[in-house]
C-alpha cells in the first residue's frame, strides 16, 4: 500500500504567525529582529527533521531571505537571532505536532549591480583594463587620446579624430566608437582608465554637460596630460591651470599634437607613422610637426632618417624633402640637425 505523504498546516499559516510575532517584537522594542522578519522572504523547508515522539512530530526549516545590507548587520549575532525566531515563533502557533526546528538567514540575491561602485571607494581611475578591451577600444599602437566634448559638436570631433590618426595619435570619441551593445559608461570609464591623455573641446555647451565635468575630474586623477581647447568658453575650476589653446577647428590637429610631441609614446607613435607614410601629401602633413621637436635620442634620428631614405612618398613630399620651404618649412635633415647638432646626408 503507497504511503501517505503527510498533510502539513504550519508552513501554510507561516505569514499569519509572523505577521503576530511582528506585533511582539514591536511592543518589546526588539527591534532588530523586527526588521528582520518584516524585511525578509520566505521559503520553508517542510518535515526538515521528524520525531517519533507524541505521533509523530515534524519539523520545518524557516529560511528568511534578507536585503544585503540587514543581512550584513546579523553577523555577529546571527545563531543567537535565528535561535531566538524560532523559539518566538514556536511560542505563539498552536499548530499540533508541527514546530519550526530551524531558522536560517539568507541574504538576497542581486545581480546587474556594481557593488564595487556601490561600495564608495572604488578607486575608478586605477580601473584595470584588459589588453582585449583596450585593443578594441583604441586599435593596436599609438597614443591614446580621449575627446571630451558635447554631442553637438560631434561631426567635428570626427574629423579632427580622422586628422590626430594621421599623426599617430588613436582618439576616442564616444558617439561613435561606443557598439550598441556595450554598456554606455562602462565603455566610456574604460576608455578614460586607459588613455594617455586627454582633450576638453570647450565649446559654448561644455560646462552644461554633466558628463564632461565627470569625463575632467577623471582625467584630474589620473595626472594625465591634459589639453583645454577654447571653442567657446575659457576653461574653469580645475582644468583652467592646464595648456589651453585658442584655435579653430581646422588649427586644431596640428595645434594639439604641436603640444604633445615632447611626450614620449606621442613622439614614438609619430615617428612610427613617418615610417608608415602612404602619400606625398601626408608626409607634407607630417613635416608640419618637425618645428616643435626639440629633441630626439640618437635612435630616434636614425630611424626618421632611415624612413625618410626608404620611403619615396616620404622623401618625395615637400615637407621632409625641403623643396618649397616658403610653404612647407626646410625639411627633414635641416630640423635633424637643429635637434641633434649632426649633419645627415641625403642617402646614406
Amino acid at each position: 500500500m503507497k504511503k501517505t505523504e503527510p498533510q502539513y498546516k504550519l508552513p501554510g499559516d507561516i505569514e499569519h504567525y509572523l505577521a503576530a510575532l511582528s506585533k511582539v517584537y514591536e511592543q518589546d522594542g526588539a527591534k532588530q529582529k523586527l526588521e528582520i522578519i518584516v524585511n525578509a522572504q520566505i521559503r520553508v523547508h517542510e518535515g526538515w527533521t521528524y520525531d517519533n515522539w507524541d505521533g509523530g512530530t515534524y519539523g520545518h526549516a524557516l529560511f528568511l531571505i534578507l536585503p544585503d545590507s540587514l543581512f550584513v548587520s546579523t553577523v555577529k549575532n546571527r545563531d543567537s537571532l535565528q535561535t531566538e525566531i524560532a523559539t518566538d515563533i514556536n511560542k505563539i502557533h498552536n499548530v499540533q505536532n508541527e514546530h519550526v526546528a530551524e531558522v536560517f538567514f539568507e541574504m538576497q540575491r542581486v545581480d546587474d549591480r556594481d557593488w564595487r561602485r556601490e561600495s564608495g571607494v572604488l578607486n575608478s581611475q586605477n580601473r584595470v583594463v584588459s589588453p582585449d578591451t583596450a585593443t578594441r577600444i583604441w586599435g593596436a599602437g599609438g597614443f591614446r587620446l580621449f575627446l571630451s566634448h558635447k554631442s553637438e559638436v560631434k561631426k567635428s570631433v570626427a574629423e579632427l579624430k580622422l586628422s590626430l590618426g594621421s599623426y599617430g595619435i588613436s582618439c576616442f570619441v564616444a558617439h561613435e566608437d561606443i557598439q550598441p551593445t556595450q554598456q554606455w559608461q562602462d565603455e566610456i570609464e574604460a576608455a578614460l582608465a586607459s588613455m594617455d591623455g586627454f582633450v576638453a573641446l570647450m565649446t559654448d555647451e561644455f560646462h552644461d554637460s554633466y558628463w564632461t565635468d565627470q569625463e575632467v575630474g577623471f582625467a584630474l586623477g589620473r595626472r594625465v596630460p591634459i589639453i583645454a581647447v577654447r571653442l567657446g568658453i575659457d576653461p574653469y575650476g580645475f582644468i583652467g591651470k592646464f595648456q589651453a589653446l585658442t584655435c579653430t577647428w581646422g588649427a586644431a590637429p596640428l595645434e594639439i599634437v604641436g603640444l604633445l610631441i615632447h611626450q614620449p609614446r606621442v613622439l614614438e607613435a609619430y615617428i612610427n607613422a613617418i615610417q608608415n607614410c602612404r602619400s606625398f601629401e601626408e608626409g607634407n602633413t607630417l613635416a608640419r610637426v618637425l618645428p616643435n621637436i626639440q629633441r630626439l635620442s640618437d635612435e630616434q634620428a636614425q630611424k626618421m632618417h632611415i624612413a625618410y631614405r626608404d620611403n619615396d612618398q616620404l622623401r618625395g613630399s615637400f615637407g621632409f624633402f625641403g623643396g618649397k620651404p616658403r610653404e612647407y618649412g626646410d625639411g627633414l635633415l635641416t630640423h635633424l640637425k637643429r635637434i641633434t647638432g649632426r649633419d645627415f646626408a641625403l642617402l646614406v
